[in-house]
Order: C-alpha cells, then structure tokens, then sequence
C-alpha cells in the first residue's frame, strides 16, 4: 500500500470550572430585598448569588448574600459562600473570621472543611488582581502507537475480478515511543462585563518518531451572558496544528452553552450545548469540512465527589468528493473526581464517538460505508507538590473499531504531569 496515514489532529478543548458548596437548598419566601431592587424570593435570590460568585463576581455575591441572610441566619451554605466571596476579594481577615464561625455554629461536614482548608492553603487573593491566569506545564509520556498504525497487518481492496490482499508495511503499524510536550495557557479579562480572551500553546515532541511530532496554537475569547432566567457562556476559538514541522491544519470554532432556569436539586447542575467547527486542511485535497453539535450535560456533586457526563449528536459535512462523503455520529463521555485528604484527588472517564458514513468510502477500492467506534478510559491521580503545582501521573486506553481494517488501531498512553498554575 502507498497511502499514508497521518496522525488525528487534536481537536478543541475548552475547559471550563466551576466552584461549588454543598449547601442545603433555601426555602422560598416572598421578600422585599430594599430600594433599587425588584421583589424576588428567597430561593431566587440565593440563586443570584450563586451564579455572581461562580462567574468572577464577588462584589455581588457579597451583597446578595448578606441580603439573604438578613432573613435566614442559619443558612449554613449562605455563611460558607459569604466567606468564600470575602476570600475572593482578598479580606483574608473576614474571611477568616467567617470560616471560624462557620466551623463553630455548623460542625460542618469532611467535604465543607476540605473546601476552607483548601482556601487557607491558598489565601485571599483579590479577584482584580488576579484579572490574568496562566499556567506552565511539562509531560514525559510513554504511547504503544504514536502513529495510529492499523491493528492488523493484512488488508483486501476492491471485489470480485479486482479483489486484492495487501500485506501492510512497518510504516503502516503500530509505532511505541516516549515523549515530551510542553503547554502554556494564558486568560485575562477584558471588562468587567464577563469577557475573557485565552491563548493556548502546544508542543509534543517524540524520541524516534518524528514525523509525529506536533506543534499547536489556539486563540479564543469568551463571554458569559444571562437572558431571564437562563445564563451561560458563549465561545468563539481559531486554532493551528503543525504536523511534522508542516502546516496540516487550521480550525474555526464557536460554542454555545446555555443553563435553563430548572433546579433539579442542590447536588445536580443541567446545561444544554451547541457547537459549530469549521476545519481547513491546506496541504490535502477534498478533506475541510463543517461539523455541527447538539448535545447537553450534567454535573454532580456530592462532598468531595464530583461526576460530568455529556450525551449529544453530531453531523459533518465535508468537501464534494470527500471519501466516504458526509458522515452523522454520536457522542458520549462521563467523567469522575474525589478529593481524598488535602494532597490528593483521583480522577477516571469514559467516552465514546461513533461516526456513520453515507456513500461508499471508496468505490471499486473500499466497497464499503465507513463505520467508526472510538473508545476511550482513563484514571489519573493528583498530588498538591506546593503552591500552585501539581503532579498527575495519568492512564489512557484507546480502542477505535472500524469496519475498514486499515484504519483500526489501538493504543495505551501514560504519562506524568508537572503543572505550574497562577506563578
């Protein structure tokens, strides 16, 4: 065979955290809140709160909070959140205070302590100053196929008259090596109204396999809104993928996230998401394509125990004259993490992609519509080195069955982590 196989080219990951208590829920009580507000209940006011101290507004958060517990003083949720946006706008003092008091009125439970352990440990930055983020990473890894090379060696084209047996060269499978990859992130905000701008910047390097090394950029800006009872953010990003020190790809991306005004609990968080991605590859003929995404998610918390699944649909519409033509798929993924102790957290997923063409890939070569089912687990650890690092040593096993052997591989990474955040 003379076809080459390249490399997947990484997609775009955008990454979004968010902090929050375990605190029962507020009653709902009809309620004045003073001059210059509008008349909302107790419960929608707590709300309010919660969403001004999980988007990067502590001045809010302090005033509805102190709002609310004007009329309900022993919300202990409501003291632990004051005392969180006290923290944010660096009154290390108060905040102590608030967090004395907390665990003197409440006996709060293991998770509750973690979480203002956590925030002694790191103390009382102000938000403003920290209107600029950054982080530094280093990886050493180890991949059983950098290369994605085909499971097997023996692969058949054409039927009938023109049926061929090709037996795959070395270059064609699986190739193992270790590598090393550096990454940076940087955010800032741009107002005061929810707009943030993000680069980030990639490099992986192998020890033999050099032709699969890669080199990325992305630029993205962000911007959180709110419409009624709904909120969310929305995401526009442009990216670049360097592939053995050549020009490969280049991608367009714009998200949508968007909370509903439904509380299914304290513990549970739903959020529906749209995406659309655009992606060029100028050194290849008939591969650029446009892929659309509808899909939603669902977030769990329970003490030191948080749970992330998502579930959506996708369809992408490629170049006239694409092999296998447009393709429409499905996704899935569940993510899972745990405190355990003040040093370290355990973390495990799952996720899985599934792609269905609609033509034949490849008429009288590949007679066949291409069917692809990428699987994926992972499990990692964390431990806290000191302030504002980390070091994670991470498992990942890939499976990605076709019914075009040619292109079916399987791979298991690990790799260990050294992170630098905020420095």
């Amino acid at each position: 065979m003379t076809a080459r196989r390249h490399a997947l080219a990484p997609g775009l990951l955008l990454v979004a955290l968010l902090l929050a208590g375990q605190v029962p829920a507020a009653r709902a009580t009809d309620d004045d809140p003073g001059p210059g507000y509008a008349p909302v209940q107790q419960e929608e006011l707590y709300l309010q709160a919660m969403r001004a101290l999980a988007e990067g507004h502590p001045e809010q958060a302090t005033d509805l909070l102190m709002r609310f517990l004007e009329r309900e003083p022993q919300h202990a949720g409501a003291w632990l959140d004051l005392a969180i946006s006290q923290c944010e706008l660096g009154h290390a003092a108060e905040a102590e205070r608030l967090f004395s008091e907390i665990e003197q009125r409440f006996a709060p439970p293991a998770g509750i302590v973690e979480v203002i352990s956590g925030y002694r440990k790191r103390g009382c930055i102000p938000t403003k100053g920290r209107q600029e983020r950054m982080s530094f990473s280093v990886t050493r890894g180890y991949d059983t196929n950098v290369n994605q090379g085909a499971s097997s060696a023996f692969f058949s084209t054409g039927s009938g008259a023109n049926y061929n047996e090709w037996t795959l060269g070395p270059e064609y499978l699986p190739k193992a090596d270790r590598y090393t990859m550096l990454s940076g992130d940087y955010s800032r905000n741009l107002n005061d109204k929810g707009l943030l701008g993000f680069v980030q910047l990639r490099a992986r390097r192998h020890d033999d396999v050099h032709e699969q090394d890669t080199s990325s950029l992305l630029l993205g800006v962000e911007q959180q809104w709110q419409l009624g009872g709904w909120r969310g953010r929305a995401t526009a990003a442009v990216s670049a993928l360097q592939l053995d020190s050549h020009y490969y790809q280049r991608q367009a991306q714009l998200q949508l996230r968007a909370t509903p005004p439904l509380q299914l609990s304290d513990k549970l968080d739903w959020a529906l998401t749209a995406g659309l991605s655009h992606v060029t590859y100028p050194t290849r003929t008939k591969y650029d394509g446009n892929t659309v995404e509808l899909g939603n998610s669902l977030t769990w918390r329970a003490g030191p125990v948080q749970a992330l699944g998502g579930l959506g649909v996708l369809s992408d519409h490629g170049q006239t004259g694409r092999l296998g033509g447009n393709r429409d798929g499905w996704y899935g993924n569940l993510l899972m993490f745990a405190n355990i102790g003040d040093r370290y957290s355990l973390q495990g997923g799952w996720a899985r992609q599934v792609w269905r063409g609609s033509t034949l890939y490849s008429p009288g070569v590949i007679d066949l519509v291409r069917r692809q089912d990428t699987r994926q687990l992972n499990a990692g650890v964390t431990m806290e080195m000191g302030e504002h690092q980390t070091l994670q040593l991470e498992w990942r096993n890939v499976h990605n069955r076709e019914n075009i052997s040619l292109f079916q591989y399987n791979s298991r990474t690990i790799q260990l982590i050294w992170r630098w955040d905020n420095f």
